[in-house]
């Protein structure tokens, strides 16, 4: 497969082992799962293999969003998003002893339970694991990203959620609107040892990838916002090496269905911010 033929919504890939991993929001477990893709190059991808599909104990039951994956202490780790009816949506930490799954969830939700929550990711500063999420829109109508102490095993929250920013706050962002989007956080920490976050909402010109900055290269920092690296309605990417050790970024666009799809791009990144070749 290429590509162009696979119709996923938040593409995330994993470099492990010699080969690459996409994962991202589909429609081939129905709903209530996630997909692995995998490849040797970047353009001949594998068919879907199934790494997660809920059975009936599981608590959510509908909007399965946005799974990335994460190799942290030698084992691989799932943020998901989830939601059902009756509760708040949720970022959930699943764990697989592979790649290719399958991944099982380790313990309850980790974002805050009456909380309307999604995009968690894992970030690890000074070998404290950290998930970095959105406080939606939907319920705080300025969508927030904000940042939580996890334990160091991941089955648990240390601490309250630190504020980042809010989704306003950005010149970019569209003024007089009553609500404003965080989608998509993702962490990376640039040669010169700066410390940024992609990350995506709507402007003028429709879904778009920002990068955010740390003023101290910490994440309690104060987030000051740089830019866009794409503003073409495509977003919710990320960051990966490839194996020739080149900067990758991908993401989905356009961002309307049925007609996104991963999209890949060269990235530079001169130490002080991140620009598409």
């Amino acid at each position: 497969m290429r590509l162009d033929e696979i119709h996923i919504r938040d593409p995330f890939i994993l470099t492990d082992g010699g080969k690459y991993y996409m994962y991202g929001t589909g429609k081939h477990t129905g709903g209530l799962g996630f997909d692995v893709y995998a490849s040797d190059d970047l353009v001949a991808w594998s068919e879907p293999r199934e790494v997660f599909r809920a059975d009936a104990s599981f608590w959510a039951t509908r909007d399965f969003w946005a799974p990335e994956v994460h190799k942290y202490q030698g084992a691989y780790y799932m943020f998901a998003s989830f939601k059902h009816p009756e509760r708040c949506r949720a970022t959930q930490i699943l764990r697989a002893d592979r790649p290719d799954g399958r991944f099982a969830p380790i313990a309850e939700p980790a974002t805050p339970h009456d909380w309307e929550c999604l995009d968690g990711t894992l970030y690890v500063e000074d070998s404290k694991p950290y998930i970095v999420f959105c406080h939606e829109w939907v319920q705080v109508h300025d969508g927030e990203i904000r940042a939580l102490e996890l334990s160091d095993d991941l089955t648990h929250t240390v601490g309250e959620p630190k504020l980042l920013f809010r989704a306003s706050e950005p010149e970019w962002a569209l003024k007089g609107a009553r609500d404003h989007v965080t989608d998509g956080p993702f962490m990376y920490r640039t040669k010169s040892g700066r410390l940024l976050m992609l990350w995506a909402s709507f402007s003028d010109s429709g879904y778009v990838e920002a990068i955010a900055a740390s003023d101290n290269g910490r994440i309690d920092g104060k987030w000051n916002h740089i830019g866009l690296l794409f503003r073409e309605n495509g977003g919710h990417g990320m960051l990966f090496h490839a194996l020739d050790g080149s900067l990758k970024f991908i993401l989905h666009q356009p961002n309307t269905s049925p007609y996104e799809r991963p999209k890949l791009f060269d990235v530079v990144d001169d130490g002080d911010t991140l620009r598409i070749v």
